[in-house]
C-alpha cells in the first residue's frame, strides 16, 4: 500500500511538471509570434496574413475602419481568422466613441458619443454605461475581443491637438476620468471584450501628436495623470496598458515610454504593481519611425517590458512583417542582445489571459459553419432603409413578411419559389408609408420560421 501511495504520488509530480512545461515545449519563434499585433489592408483576409497567422502563429489582429463594411461582413471576417489561427487570437480595434471609432455611421453602425461629452458636458454614470454597452454589443456580435479603450489621459492641456480637441478625454479631473473609465471596462467586460487604458503614463498634456513626431512632455506632465492607472490599478480592473510614444526625460533622459524599461517595468510594473499585459501604441508612429532605427525599436520594446508590439500593416518592405519580427527578434535572441527570459515571460502572461478569458476557435467554427441559416438587417436601429440578409440551406417555398408591433401584416417582402443561397432585401420604409416604431420581420420555410425585431427610427 505504501508503495502504490508513494508510485501515485511520484507520477502526480511528473504528470504537473509535464503540464508546466507543456508552455514550453513552443519554438522560440512561435512565442515572438504571439508578441506580435497586425494590421491589414481590404475587407477579407489576404494570402500574406493567412500565412501569418497559421504558420507563424501571430498573436493579434487589429482591425481599421477600412476593414468593416458592415455588420455581416464584421461578423464574416472575424471568424474567418479564428479559424485560420491554432491559438486563441486576440482581434482588437479602437472603439472609444465621438471620432475615434471604428465601427460607426458608415459601416452600419451609428455615431457614439465622445468621452469628453460623456465626462464633462453630461458626467453621469447612467450615459456613460449606455454608450459603453451599446458599443460593447457591437463588438461582441462582430467577433471582437478587444477594444483598444478607453483613453484615460486628464485634460491637462485644453488645446492637445490629439487629445483635448478630439474629445478623447473624460476630464481634467483624474478621479472623474476614473470613474468614467471604471463604468466603461465594466460595461465591455461584461459582454465579453477586454479593454486597454492608453495612452500611459499620460498623454493629456502633450502639445504635439505623437502620430506626427517626437512628442517630449517633460515640462507638462503633472503626477496627477498617473492618478487613472493607480486608482484601477489598485481595484483590479485593468487586463491591458498602453504605452505611449511620449518622452519624459524626468522619467527616462533616454527613451520615450514606449521604448523604456524605466516607464514600463520600473514604473508600471514594480512601482504601480501592475500584473497585467502591456501593449506598444502603434510602433510605425512618427515618434518612433523618425528617430529610431525599426530594428532598434523593436528591441528597446521588447527589452523596456512590453508584451504585444502594435503595428498599422501586416506588410515590411514588401514582405511579411511578422515574419521580418519574428526572424530579427529571434536572431538577437541568440546573440544575447535580447534576453530570453523576456521572451519567455511576455509569452507565458499572453497565453495565460487567453487561455482563461478568450472564447474557444471552435466556437467560431461552428458560427461560420451554420451561416447559411442566419437572418439579419442593418442598420438596425435604421432611419428609412435597411438591409435584410437572410440564407436558405434548401430551396422550397419561402414568404417574408413585416409586422408592426401589434402583429399587423405591414409588408410582403418575398412570397415565391427560392433556391437555395443568400438573399439581400433592401426594406425602404418609405415604400410602406410606415412611422417610427418597432417591427418584426419573419421568414416562413417549410424547415422552420424565424422572427427578428428592428428599429425604425425617423
Amino acid at each position: 500500500m505504501y508503495i502504490y501511495i508513494k508510485f501515485k504520488v511520484v507520477f502526480l509530480f511528473l504528470f504537473f511538471v509535464l503540464l508546466i512545461n507543456n508552455s514550453y515545449s513552443q519554438s522560440l519563434e512561435e512565442k515572438i509570434g504571439q508578441m506580435i499585433m497586425v494590421g491589414f489592408t481590404g475587407t477579407d483576409v489576404p494570402d500574406s496574413l493567412k500565412y501569418d497567422i497559421e504558420k507563424r502563429n501571430l498573436g493579434g489582429i487589429v482591425l481599421f475602419a477600412s476593414n468593416i463594411t458592415n455588420p455581416i461582413q464584421l461578423k464574416t471576417l472575424t471568424n474567418k481568422l479564428k479559424l485560420l489561427s491554432k491559438e486563441k487570437l486576440f482581434i482588437g480595434v479602437d472603439q472609444e466613441g465621438g471620432k475615434v471609432a471604428r465601427l460607426n455611421q458608415n459601416n452600419g453602425y451609428e455615431a457614439s458619443n465622445s468621452a469628453y461629452y460623456l465626462g464633462t458636458i453630461i458626467n453621469r454614470e447612467d450615459s456613460t454605461r449606455f454608450t459603453a454597452a451599446k458599443m460593447a454589443t457591437w463588438l461582441n456580435d462582430g467577433g471582437i475581443n478587444l477594444n483598444l479603450a478607453p483613453v484615460v489621459d486628464v485634460n491637462v492641456n485644453p488645446l492637445n491637438p490629439v487629445i483635448a480637441l478630439k474629445e478623447r478625454s473624460y476630464s481634467d479631473n483624474p478621479f472623474t476620468v476614473t470613474n468614467h473609465a471604471k463604468w466603461f471596462i465594466e460595461e465591455f467586460n461584461k459582454k465579453g471584450v477586454f479593454t486597454v487604458l492608453k495612452h500611459f503614463p499620460g498623454h493629456g498634456s502633450s502639445m504635439t501628436d505623437s502620430h506626427l513626431g517626437f512628442t517630449d512632455i517633460t515640462n507638462t506632465w503633472k503626477e496627477i495623470e498617473l492618478i487613472p492607472y493607480k486608482e484601477l490599478i489598485n481595484k483590479n480592473s485593468i487586463d491591458f496598458i498602453m504605452i505611449g510614444h511620449l518622452y519624459n526625460k524626468n522619467l527616462d533622459s533616454l527613451y520615450p515610454a514606449s521604448l523604456s524599461k524605466k516607464v514600463v517595468t520600473e514604473l508600471l510594473r514594480d512601482s504601480l504593481k501592475f500584473k497585467g499585459l502591456v501593449i506598444s501604441d502603434e510602433l510605425f508612429m512618427n515618434a518612433i519611425s523618425d528617430n529610431y532605427t525599426f530594428d532598434f525599436a523593436i528591441e528597446l520594446c521588447i527589452k523596456s517590458g512590453t508584451d504585444i508590439l502594435l503595428f498599422k500593416t501586416n506588410i515590411y518592405n514588401k514582405r511579411s512583417l511578422v515574419g521580418y519580427i519574428i526572424e530579427t527578434v529571434s536572431d538577437k535572441v541568440r546573440k544575447g542582445i535580447i534576453p530570453e527570459e523576456l521572451i519567455n515571460n511576455s509569452y507565458e502572461r499572453i497565453m495565460k489571459f487567453k487561455n482563461k478569458f478568450i472564447s474557444t476557435v471552435k466556437y467560431a467554427k461552428e458560427i461560420l459553419d451554420n451561416e447559411n441559416i442566419y437572418l439579419i438587417n442593418y442598420p438596425n436601429p435604421f432611419n428609412s432603409e435597411t438591409i435584410i440578409k437572410f440564407s436558405l440551406p434548401e430551396s422550397g417555398d419561402v414568404r417574408f413578411i413585416v409586422y408592426d408591433a401589434l402583429g399587423k401584416e405591414v409588408a410582403v417582402l418575398v412570397n415565391d419559389f427560392l433556391n437555395k443561397g443568400q438573399y439581400v432585401i433592401h426594406f425602404n420604409s418609405k415604400d410602406y408609408k410606415i412611422s417610427s416604431g418597432v417591427y418584426f420581420y419573419t421568414i416562413f420555410t417549410k424547415e422552420k420560421i424565424i422572427t427578428k425585431k428592428m428599429l425604425l427610427m425617423k
